[in-house]
Parts: structure tokens; sequence; C-alpha cells
């Protein structure tokens, strides 16, 4: 059969937050069959436990936030998209305070801490949720337009475009097509760093966000250009981020898709709305598994791809 994955023993990481500017600690763990992903707040007088699942988000400003009560776990979704770039389906993450570190503002660190603790099959049956009818999320109109939407897929592919009218972000090309079944997630995807302007960075910090950004963890752009000494790490970085952050909003929902997923200029609210708007649609989703692992779509019965 196709099996669920966790990791074969726990890593570390120490960081800051990208908005909150704190100091972090995070502890990468093994879990049991049928866990999910559950982010424990370790810093807390008793440790509480947040399972990752779409109706755990309780914020979407700049970031996917899940909270549990008054606990909560923001910039949830780099480390989200490594999982699922790797496959992972079980996983405790302790955390020592509110945010998940941003490391180089992409998931590639993330994704070199799950390969260095190693990931392991495990005897229990990998679960999907399979889209069987499109469903579509929409929000304004002409200019303002923006759009998520899944449709049937026998796979998990995405295709994303971006709208920003500057001069660096024109020139890198503004729409992307990944599929996930290529095993090119960490060569391909992962290294896309996050991204904002100076002009926004006042306002920011002025509503408590940014607090821990700069150069080191993203790639920053004056009115014209890239700031960063080192430029690009991708031609079209900007809207594979945006690809990067999809996979990660999405697999909040606890399962692997299978789907096609295309969006116009969404972010972590839509996609979070597009997630809500499946659950709330049974005919238009099923949970699955295969007994073959020949089955499944190609390349998805892989373990995880090494760099």
């Amino acid at each position: 059969m196709l099996a669920q994955r966790t990791l074969k023993s726990l890593t570390k990481a120490v960081g800051v937050g990208l908005h909150s500017g704190q100091r972090v600690e995070l502890t990468l763990r093994p879990a049991a069959p049928d866990t999910g992903i559950v982010f424990r707040r370790v810093d807390l007088p008793e440790p509480v436990e947040i399972p990752v699942n779409a109706d755990a988000v309780s914020d979407t400003r700049m970031a996917s936030t899940i909270a549990n009560g008054g606990a909560k776990v923001a910039t949830i979704e780099h480390l989200m998209s490594a999982a699922a770039g790797l496959g992972l389906d079980n996983l405790y993450v302790d955390i020592t305070a509110e945010e998940v570190p941003i490391l180089d503002g992409s998931s590639a660190s993330f994704v070199y801490l799950l390969q260095s603790a190693g990931i392991v099959t495990q005897k229990a049956p990998k679960r999907f949720i399979r889209v069987s009818k499109p469903v579509e999320v929409r929000e304004g109109e002409g200019s303002n337009l923006k759009w998520a939407r899944l449709d049937p897929y026998h796979g998990y592919k995405l295709s994303f475009e971006i709208e920003f009218n500057h001069p660096a972000v024109n020139s890198s090309g503004q729409r992307v097509e990944f599929d996930m079944g290529s095993g090119r997630y960490a060569r391909e995807i992962a290294r896309a760093r996050t991204f904002g302007f100076t002009r926004d960075v006042e306002m920011m910090r002025s509503h408590g966000l940014a607090l821990g950004g700069g150069l080191d963890n993203a790639i920053v752009m004056d009115d014209v250009k890239v700031l960063n000494a080192d430029g690009l790490r991708y031609q079209d970085e900007f809207v594979k981020h945006k690809i990067l952050d999809a996979i990660g909003d999405l697999y909040i929902i606890g399962k692997p898709l299978l789907a096609a997923y295309s969006a116009f200029r969404s972010g972590h609210a839509m996609n979070n709305q597009l997630l809500r708007a499946l659950l709330a649609r049974p005919d238009a989703y099923e949970i699955v598994s295969f007994e073959q692992a020949r089955e499944a779509p190609t390349g998805f019965a892989q373990l995880a791809p090494a760099w």
C-alpha cells in the first residue's frame, strides 16, 4: 500500500519570527499514524496542542495562523509547505513562541531539517482528499478581481498568477505551474523567499508586523529594483514563492490533495476560504487511499527526494 510517513528522529532549529521578531525554538518530532501535524506551544504553563486543520485557522493577515483557545501559532505556511513537499503525514512541532521562525524566508531550511531527521514509512495507509467536482472562490471585480479554484485531477498540480506593477516583478514572470508528482519540490520551489517593498515596511511595523524581517530572510525591493546583493534565487522567484505559500496553506486541510489548484492574486485568506468551501461540499470530494502504490498518481509512491 501507499503508506503514511513521519520522521525517523527529532530535529531542532532556532530563529526569529518574521512578524513578531521574537526568538523561537522549534523541535520537530515523529508522530504516530493518523496523528496529522500538531503544533504544541510548550512555552505555556501547560503545553497546548493545536492540530492543523482548516477550521483551526484564526488569522490570515500576512500569514496563516492557527489557534486553540487562547493559544496560537502564526506563519505556519512555510513549514507546512515543506511537509507537503516531502509527503509527511504525521509530525509534532514543539514551539516556544507564537510564531514559526522565518529562517531564510523560504521553506528550504525546513526541507533540510526534515530530511536530516530522516523520513520513514508507517504501517498505515496514506489518505488523500480527492476533489471530484470543481470548487471556486472569487472576490472583487475588474482590477480588484482575485480567485482560487480546485478541479478534479489524478495527481496534484498548481498554477498561480500574480499581478504586481513593479519593474523587478514584471521582468521575472508572473505566472508559474508546478506538478507535485515531479518530485522536484525541493529543487524548484522550496528556495523561493517571501518578498516585500520598502514603502510598506513602516506601515507594517506600525501594525506590529515584519519586526523580524530583513535582507537575510526576504527579498526586499524599493520602487525599481531588488535590494538583495545576491539578487534572485530563481528568475521567477516571486510567483514561485506564492506557489510555495499555496502548497502550505492548502496542506492545512490535514491531508494531501488530489486536485488541480489554480489561482489569480490569491493569498492566505482566499486559500483558507477555498478549503472551507470544499469541506462545505461533501459531494465535491472523497477520502481515498491506495492499496497498491502503483495505483497512486505518478511520483507519489516515492520517498522524499534528496537535494
